[in-house]
């Protein structure tokens, strides 16, 4: 009975031994196959962050492009615009100043019929102060320049030098060749002036 009991006892231990192995074989299955699907996963994360990646770069590249051409079709069309604008910059000054034009030959016709001198100066001062008006509407400005005045270089451009006839016109404007205009602003013609020595 010791002896069954004992064959017993190891058949029941062999057997305990065989389902703990058995179960330990199932837990070290189950984990392997647990591993391999963790790897799965991250070769599938790492592909699909890789799509991910790839997808960015393909929008990317696309936006580039897109700004890219968006940018040159801008810098052709202002290019194009600035030409057109230098190429009619001058054009509502022309058309105002053709009425003046007409006014001088009309005066030229008349010359040729031997007209009265002194209708001959009213219309030529009419036609200057016609031509000075529309100029000033454009902004232009005559400097002014007395004789006397210091000399500024920003202003004036010396033509030549003369002893100063008096003590206080030394280093002085002592006479103006051509006035000097401004355009707003902006000095666009220096005067032309004698300066005392």
């Amino acid at each position: 009975m010791k002896k069954e009991n004992l064959e017993d006892k190891e058949q029941m231990n062999g057997t305990e031994d065989t389902i703990e192995g058995q179960e330990q074989e199932q837990k070290a299955s189950s984990q392997i196959e647990k591993e391999e699907e963790n790897k799965e996963e991250e070769i599938e994360e790492e592909l699909s962050e890789a799509e991910k990646l790839q997808v960015e770069l393909t929008e990317s590249k696309d936006k580039y492009l897109r700004i890219y051409s968006e940018f040159e079709n801008y810098r052709r069309r202002t290019a194009k615009e600035r030409l057109e604008l230098i190429s009619t910059a001058s054009e509502e000054l022309i058309v105002n100043l053709l009425p003046i034009l007409d006014d001088f030959e009309r005066a030229q016709n008349q010359e040729n019929k031997k007209a009265d001198a002194k209708a001959m100066e009213e219309g030529y001062q009419l036609i200057y102060n016609k031509f000075k008006n529309i100029l000033e509407q454009k902004g232009l400005k005559t400097m002014d320049h007395k004789q006397g005045v210091e000399f500024d270089a920003e202003l004036h451009e010396a033509i030549t030098q003369i002893p100063a006839p008096s003590k206080k016109l030394k280093g002085k404007v002592v006479d103006v060749i051509e006035k000097g205009y401004y355009l707003g602003e902006k000095v666009i013609r220096f005067a032309k002036v004698v300066i005392g020595s």
